[in-house]
């Protein structure tokens, strides 16, 4: 892990390590890392990972849609990050997408079954590499994490 993640709490460091890299290798299409990463990743507490990683998807949606989201901003995100994910990816489930895009946005089917941890994992950071654009993931992240915080202390 690199120090570059040193000023997160120290549960959110593997993490956020893990996902910076996932999201390196699918920025470029490197399968044999992005592989090695999401197994680094689900290999964490997955209530974390899918707090830390659903946050950051909520953000940069928020960030692309500075206006809000309709149903049809959800799509069309929806189709271009699968569509984009399964060019290499082929095993990509359109599915698990949106399940983490309705969860992101807290409007998850409570008796929806949970996504497996490296499902979970890999389409996450497919999610957010595409999301991303020429965003540096650092940034998004910290800002995920603070959120996290403001709404745990505000609990």
């Amino acid at each position: 892990m690199t120090n570059q993640w040193r000023h997160l709490p120290a549960p959110a460091r593997p993490i956020a390590a893990a996902t910076d890299a996932a999201v390196v290798a699918a920025r470029d299409h490197d399968t044999e890392a992005l592989t090695s990463a999401v197994g680094d990743l689900a290999a964490q507490d997955q209530a974390q990972v899918g707090l830390i990683l659903g946050t950051t998807v909520r953000l940069l949606l928020e960030l692309t849609h500075p206006d809000g989201l309709d149903g049809d901003d959800i799509r069309t995100v929806l189709e271009q990050s699968v569509r984009s994910a399964a060019a290499w990816q082929p095993e990509v489930d359109p599915h698990v997408v949106l399940v983490l895009l309705a969860g992101a946005l807290g409007v998850h089917d409570e008796e929806e079954p949970a996504v497996k941890p490296e499902a979970l994992a890999r389409h996450s950071t497919l999610l957010i590499a595409h999301l991303l654009g020429p965003r540096a993931l650092p940034e998004l992240m910290t800002m995920a994490l603070g959120e996290i915080e403001r709404a745990q202390l505000n609990d």
